[in-house]
């Protein structure tokens, strides 16, 4: 969807809401269909206003799974669903504004577009809520305590300490929310920008030979007449086509020479001297008008010889295109160079090779062996060979070490189970019989990499990429999917030094994962 199209329906879906056409709005957010956490939180203000509570806790679902760190978000949620009367997850919410919150006292929203403060004392007043629906009186007083000692907790009327009041008083609290009408509102200076404007201007007139041209738009392309310029007549007026009577020599610089019998274009009207303007062959002049007769240029043009042009201008030089060359007389003389020879050239010979796949390696198995499995290896590069079901970890190794070129003993290799993204280390006495899960129509995929020992230096313990990382600085290291890496050092809480593949640097710990049995099983869990 165009950014202005979503901007424009935004725009006037705000306005529905300023207006309280609640419905009107609703239809310009459901033409969205790309919506954004901002427009649909509108649509559920616009839900909330018409009292429709479940399809409002629908749009804040979607408006939560847009923007996760939105806290207005689930501060309004849980205010809606106390409404709903769904405690448990109304009091989820809350907990989930406080966090986003991450110890701010206030956040101001107006920078995105809806002018609300959301305070944390506010979170908290409908977390106490909660607890009092539940019958919690004690946690409900506790949570109100802590929130009067909140920064802008008396900057609401003390609200709070009204609410203590009304616990006391074993009264029910209502909740609290964003203001009715309030919602995110499109930057002003984007919706000023949907508005045409013309940055050129109207074209206006400020000289022209013509009288009373007001025309400031563009003619269409006309053929040229070489030699004189032909003015444009409106149909059904009369001509200004004269032709002259008889020869006709200037006296003045204002008059203009014409000979005898030509056709001239009556600029203006004879003057009380009677003497007309005139142009003729791209010159304007003065004529005298008794000299002048009407013509029909349409019936003059169909009078002109082919080859007739208005004088001054000359046609251009009639030459004839150079004739190709002649053959020669004498048939044994060679053709010219560039006479292309008329001799067929054989096609090209196309040779099937006859060997079969097993015959490069005498060790594979047949194609046809239903025992054998292939095997496709992520390396730098991916590889494929076919071996038998039963090959030993060992012997995996060399057959996979000569196809990569490789020392076998400093392979190590690793596989995935189904449904995880964890590569875990094949069996070594085992070899591929470990592999009969994850081998699926006699194929698998294993993934390879080179160990490279590290001296000098502790190895703290070993993890395993889990994808690939590309270095953001020189102090970074590089690794791909599957990758052994050496700890040589915790830096922090997220960042670890680790070596692989020669390399020494730092990288995010949520990268890599431990390889061990427990790492795997907590990381099968969070996918879960």
């Amino acid at each position: 969807m165009l950014y202005t199209e979503l901007l424009r329906l935004w725009d006037e879906a705000v306005k529905a809401v300023d207006g309280r056409d609640w419905q009107g709005a609703l239809s310009k957010l459901e033409g969205i269909y790309e919506p954004t956490a901002r427009t649909l939180f509108a649509t559920a203000a616009a839900h909330l206003a018409l009292g429709q509570i479940e399809p409002a806790i629908q749009a804040l679902d979607q408006t939560i799974a847009k923007d996760e760190r939105l806290a207005v978000g689930f501060f309004q949620r849980s205010g809606v669903l106390l409404l709903a009367d769904r405690l448990e997850e109304a009091l989820a919410d809350c907990i989930w504004a406080q966090k986003h919150m991450r110890d701010n006292a206030v956040i101001d929203y107006r920078q995105l577009g809806l002018r609300f403060k959301l305070f944390s004392w506010q979170v908290l007043y409908n977390a106490a809520a909660v607890h009092v629906r539940m019958g919690h009186w004690d946690k409900a007083w506790d949570i109100l305590s802590a929130a009067a000692e909140e920064k802008g907790g008396a900057a609401r009327g003390g609200a709070v300490d009204a609410a203590l009041d009304s616990i006391s008083r074993r009264e029910v609290l209502a909740p609290l929310m964003v203001p009715e009408g309030e919602v995110f509102r499109p930057r002003k200076e984007e919706v000023e920008q949907l508005k045409q404007r013309d940055f050129l201007g109207k074209a206006k007139v400020i000289t022209s030979m013509i009288p009373n041209d007001d025309f400031a738009g563009f003619d269409p392309l006309r053929d040229q007449k070489p030699g004189y310029y032909e003015p444009k007549v409106e149909g059904g007026q009369d001509s200004r086509y004269m032709r002259l009577k008889s020869a006709y020599v200037a006296r003045t610089p204002e008059e203009v020479s014409v000979p005898a019998g030509a056709m001239v274009f009556m600029f203006s009207d004879a003057d009380r001297n009677g003497m007309a303007t005139v142009i003729h062959d791209g010159k304007k002049g003065l004529l005298p008008i008794t000299m002048l007769d009407p013509v029909d240029p349409n019936k003059a043009k169909k009078k002109k010889k082919k080859n007739s042009v208005p004088s001054g201008i000359p046609l251009p030089p009639s030459l004839k295109p150079p004739t190709r060359p002649r053959t020669p007389s004498n048939p044994t003389e060679a053709p010219p160079s560039y006479v292309s020879s008329t001799r067929l050239s054989p096609p090209p010979q196309y040779v099937t090779p006859t060997s079969s796949p097993t015959d490069l390696d005498p060790t594979s198995p047949s194609l046809d062996d239903p025992g054998s499995v292939v095997v496709k290896v992520h390396y730098r590069y991916t590889v494929a060979l076919r071996v038998p079901s039963g090959t030993p970890y060992s012997e995996l190794q060399q057959k996979i070490g000569r196809k990569l070129g490789q020392p076998s003993s400093q392979l190590r290799l690793r596989f995935k189970h189904h449904g995880s993204q964890v590569l875990t280390p094949l069996d070594t006495t085992e070899g591929l019989q470990s592999l009969t899960e994850v081998a699926e129509a006699g194929r698998a995929t294993l993934w390879c990499q080179i160990e490279d020992p590290l001296a000098n230096r502790t190895i703290l313990y070993q993890m395993v990429a889990l994808y690939d990382y590309t270095a953001q600085g020189p102090e970074d290291l590089e690794f791909s999917e599957g990758d052994t890496i050496d700890i040589l050092s915790e830096v922090n809480e997220e960042w670890l030094e680790g070596h692989t593949a020669g390399n020494i640097g730092i990288f995010p710990r949520c990268f890599a994962y431990q390889d061990t049995g427990e790492a795997q099983e907590a990381h099968q869990a969070t996918i879960l």
